[in-house]
């Protein structure tokens, strides 16, 4: 419990979904990152209150086998069963009620959870997720296998190994601060998290070697039918330089925005320039009446 958001639970499908809630108005939802301290409030901490302020109910869940959610990996399904379970959460939580939100609802996914996001978005059928405009935080394109991905990957629970973590994902010197270490570091902790993240790399001797880095990303962008804007850091060692444009080229109604000396994640490292931005592309068409 804090003084910007209140923490609550769910029952989703037998599994105790947990979420941070805040303000009123039109939901936006927001999908956390992948990493061993990832959660709703570390990924969203800087943004759910600014976010609240300017007129918005805002849901933060925990990503199934995350925070405070319960830890259960499915081995055969993998990511397609926590994109499943976050598309019941919605509809548990009445957010693809389109009596009550006939437009859909606003999400934005930042690196694993854009992901996810984008992916789900651009199937060609019906859209899995009630979207009215979608925002993506270093979501989508080819992550390479390399050095701060490996550094990502090894992690042994240990604060300094927390550190070098963050290090690989902020490009400002946050990470020297071990206040801003100490939740993350606590998050990787809870029961079951570490077991969750490491699991896909446990694989049966007999099945091909491969994983969700260093392969070829054929996302059909170009099928993504909801208003888009991306934004990425250009100092991000986890992408390669210039996919953000690469994919704002293909989907038909995308904006992107690049933040210089900024690292995976700005909305954290520049957090009021961000909810300014998102904000303002958010509210463009409620201001006529549209939403």
């Amino acid at each position: 419990m804090n003084d910007i958001a209140t923490s609550r639970y769910v029952v989703v499908d037998g599994i105790r979904t947990h979420y941070w809630e805040a303000g009123e108005g039109l939901p936006i939802v927001l999908l956390h990152a992948g990493g061993y301290g990832e959660n709703a409030w570390n990924s969203w901490h800087r943004n759910i209150g600014a976010l609240a302020q300017a007129g918005r109910r805002v849901i933060a869940p925990d990503w199934l086998g995350f925070g405070k959610t319960d830890k259960l990996r499915d081995f055969a399904k993998g990511n397609a069963r926590m994109v499943g379970h976050m598309v019941r959460f919605f509809s548990v939580m009445g957010l693809d009620d389109r009596q009550l939100h006939p437009d859909g609802v606003d999400v934005i996914g930042l690196s694993m959870g854009g992901t996810f996001l984008v992916k789900a978005m651009a199937t060609g059928g019906p859209d899995p997720f009630p979207v009215r405009r979608m925002v993506l935080v270093s979501g989508g394109g080819f992550s390479p296998l390399n050095d701060a991905r490996t550094i990502l990957q090894e992690y042994d629970g240990s604060f300094e190994q927390m550190r070098k973590q963050l290090q690989q994902v902020i490009h400002a010197p946050l990470w020297e601060d071990d206040e801003f270490v100490k939740p993350y570091h606590e998050a990787s902790l809870e029961p079951g998290q570490w077991e969750f993240v490491s699991a896909p790399r446990l694989r049966a001797p007999f099945t091909p070697r491969s994983g969700d880095f260093g392969n070829a990303d054929d996302t059909p962008y170009e099928l993504v039918s909801v208003p888009t804007l991306l934004t990425a850091g250009a100092q991000d060692k986890l992408r390669e330089t210039g996919y953000a444009f690469a994919i704002g080229n293909k989907i038909p109604d995308c904006e992107v925005m690049v933040f210089d000396q900024c690292g995976h994640c700005p909305n954290v490292e520049r957090a009021d320039e961000w909810n300014a931005l998102v904000t303002n592309f958010l509210d463009r068409d409620r201001s006529e009446g549209v939403a």
